[in-house]
């Protein structure tokens, strides 16, 4: 989950007054409340827009949460805080996907992409280690590994930041029987841009049940990237996912993760609806799972 990409239409959702509203701030001189829970313990550039970060909370305990799941991020609005109902400072939140495992209770992983245009992460990458920012102190979502049953084949299907869950779900289940085969294909614009690729790899190396399968759409022909080119759909083509997974898509024994950009998710929903799979739903049961960003 990552919601700064649709900043300019979620001030209500961030706790923002309206345009042209009054906006009471901490009077001159007076102490502004403290809205910062947490530290920013860690952080590693990819790129120039993208990073994973690590956030420790001020309580020494990190939420409760399963796989999947998300928290918000926060900053106080303005470089002069605002005051909201009971003199709280008003925050921009936007929600992240937990790539780090449950078992590690010591911090928070996630891996953003700053958005230029965004309310919340053009002040996020001003923030050095060890700055201060806020964070939930309850994560939340309902995409889950236990969406699928044990022992089948799980394909997760990401778009950029969008592999962070999936990242989150191999750190904790891995060595646990939970899957037949775990397929992770993160399509990217660049090889640069892939997140966590030296981990992937090397415990794809170590597991033959596990397939890392990263494809990127605008890498130039003849240069030094020798992966799957493309968008993720050209990754699951039976002749494609048979060579580079060792499995055909089989709605009888696969269940389909997909979370990322919104026009991925629904390009690849249709397709797989027409082999066979059924979108799951609180209605009707199925094996397609997704969680859209932005």
């Amino acid at each position: 989950m990552n919601q700064d990409a649709a900043a300019s239409n979620s001030d209500a959702a961030a706790g923002v007054a309206p345009s042209g509203a009054l906006r009471p701030t901490a009077p001159a001189g007076e102490r502004t409340p403290d809205a910062t829970n947490a530290t920013l313990i860690a952080r590693e550039d990819l790129t120039d827009t993208l990073s994973i970060v690590r956030v420790r909370p001020d309580s020494g305990r990190v939420p409760t949460f399963v796989p999947g799941q998300f928290v918000r991020l926060g900053v106080p609005r303005g470089a002069h805080p605002e005051l909201g109902p009971g003199g709280r400072v008003r925050l921009i939140r936007r929600a992240y996907s937990i790539a780090s495992s449950p078992l590690e209770a010591d911090f928070l992983e996630f891996f953003v992409v700053r958005i230029d245009e965004g309310a919340l992460t053009p002040r996020l990458w001003e923030i050095e280690p060890p700055g201060r920012l806020w964070m939930d102190e309850q994560a939340k979502g309902e995409f889950r590994i236990e969406l699928a049953p044990p022992g089948q084949n799980l394909i997760m299907v990401s778009t950029g930041t969008g592999i962070a869950p999936f990242v989150s779900m191999l750190r904790t289940f891995r060595g646990q029987g939970r899957w037949r085969r775990f397929v992770l294909i993160n399509g990217v614009r660049y090889a640069c841009d892939l997140g966590y690729r030296a981990e992937l790899e090397a415990v794809a190396r170590a597991d033959a049940n596990i397939r890392y399968v990263p494809i990127a759409s605008r890498e130039p022909k003849g240069g030094r990237w020798t992966g799957l080119r493309g968008r993720v759909q050209n990754a699951l083509e039976d002749a494609t996912l048979e060579r580079v997974a060792g499995l055909r898509l089989d709605p009888a024994d696969c269940h389909v993760f997909l979370c990322g950009n919104p026009e991925m998710i629904v390009a690849v929903q249709a397709l797989l609806e027409a082999r066979g799979f059924v979108t799951d739903d609180r209605d009707r049961p199925g094996n397609i799972h997704f969680e859209r960003y932005w």
